[in-house]
């Protein structure tokens, strides 16, 4: 198609097609429970437009492409009931929106491959966000081992397919995003003035140390993984040549906003570590955003004090239930001001997603 707007009106069109599912009982008795009131999110007497910047999806399709089976009733899928379910869960949740992302899974394929996945993973979202616009946003699919192709793929996806911006992980084969190879990526998300929503996928780096109980490769190895990420991109001044980037890090930012002290006192003691960042780390904190999936109201209320309400949107982790009561925290939460939670719960979101509320 020659535009995004004669994508978008063929996507709008072929929407009801798209979306069918097979399990008539399932929908019959789903139509019986009566869904929950969607109550609205008020604040100082205001309307808010609750967004989640944390949210996953799967394209079954897609992931057969890469040999890879989708379990039957993944709540990760939409279509059928299983959007029904989601829409009842937000509801139930209190969010109005979801910005919809797919954890990369495809950065070992060869560049014919990756190319078709991403652009049949776009085309799916793009879809999906034009027959749900007041549910759904989305972000890019972008195969990162392929810089200058990612850099494409993100430009195709927000200037033809209207996505948000791209979802990445915190490394792409062993090597570190902050390495120059990635810069024309980053210069194109810069130019687009998208946000990248940055999610963790595991360090194998680190599976023997992390394995046995607790679920460390998730409990400790995501947040570890998100806080090598950002710490590279300073220290290796990746945010100095890029100012413009936004980046929102999944988990609240890992351990780097409560930690980022030490990252400053490490320069003291060793200046010769730190030349290639221009700032204190903890100065970019207020350069970086961060999702509020931190747990409790206190760390919330710490995020806030380290990164300021203004770099902070809701998270969800939908349909992972590692967060229901998100915008419960936000109300819980000491020391916030109206204009602070209007912002975390989807001022902030809105603005860096570009959507009109």
């Amino acid at each position: 198609m020659s535009n995004r707007r004669d994508f978008l009106k063929q996507a709008a069109a072929s929407a009801g097609v798209m979306f069918t599912g097979c399990h008539l009982l399932k929908q019959q008795a789903h139509a019986q429970t009566p869904a929950p009131v969607r109550r609205p999110v008020m604040v100082g007497g205001r309307r808010v437009t609750t967004i989640d910047v944390h949210a996953h999806v799967i394209v079954p399709e897609a992931e057969a492409m890469m040999g890879i089976k989708t379990p039957t009733g993944d709540a990760s899928v939409i279509e059928g009931t299983m959007a029904a379910d989601r829409f009842h869960r937000m509801d139930e949740w209190r969010t109005d929106m979801q910005a919809l992302s797919i954890r990369p899974i495809w950065y070992k394929l060869e560049r014919d491959l990756a190319a078709k996945v991403n652009k049949l993973q776009n085309e799916t979202l793009a879809r999906l966000c034009a027959q749900y616009p007041e549910r759904f946003v989305a972000f890019a699919s972008v195969a990162l081992q392929y810089p200058e192709m990612a850099a494409e793929q993100l430009e195709e996806g927000v200037r033809k397919y209207n996505l948000r911006g791209a979802a990445v992980t915190g490394q792409i084969n062993g090597e570190e995003l902050s390495a120059r190879k990635f810069d024309p990526f980053w210069k194109k998300a810069e130019e687009l003035d998208c946000l990248i929503f940055m999610h963790p996928a595991g360090i194998p780096e680190l599976d023997k140390r992390l394995a046995g109980g607790g679920y460390l490769s998730n409990v400790i190895g995501y947040p570890v993984e998100t806080t090598i990420f950002l710490s590279h991109l300073i220290f290796d001044g990746t945010l100095d040549r890029f100012p413009g980037l936004k980046i929102c890090a999944a988990h609240a930012g890992g351990y780097l906003p409560s930690y980022a002290g030490r990252s400053d006192y490490g320069c003291v003691r060793t200046p010769s570590a730190c030349t290639g960042a221009k700032k204190h780390a903890s100065e970019y904190l207020r350069q970086l955003y961060f999702d509020s999936i931190i747990f409790t109201p206190e760390g919330l209320r710490h995020l806030v004090a380290e990164c300021g309400a203004s770099q902070i949107m809701l998270g969800t982790d939908y349909p992972f239930p590692w967060s229901t009561t998100t915008v419960d925290q936000v109300f819980q939460t000491p020391g916030l001001s109206d204009a602070d939670r209007r912002a975390i719960l989807g001022e902030n979101a809105a603005r860096l997603l570009k959507i009109k509320v």
